[in-house]
């Protein structure tokens, strides 16, 4: 009885340990993913501003209405 206990115990345990890499390795992917989106973000803030810095010096009033 004790071993069918520890036996059970320890399948117990190791399908945690699963359960929990899987839900560490979407995570990491979610993690890359995100990252990934903002450093495009970033990009795309940095050519914008590009972008707008010869229009906000020809305006007295800053940004173009």
């Amino acid at each position: 009885m004790k071993n069918l206990i520890f036996l059970g115990a320890l399948v117990l345990a190791l399908g945690l340990i699963g359960y929990l890499y899987q839900q560490l390795a979407a995570t990491e992917k979610a993690l890359q993913l995100a990252e990934k989106r903002f450093t495009d973000c970033e990009k795309v803030t940095f050519q914008l501003q590009n972008q707008l810095a010869p229009l906000q010096k020809k305006q007295p009033g800053g940004i173009p209405q």
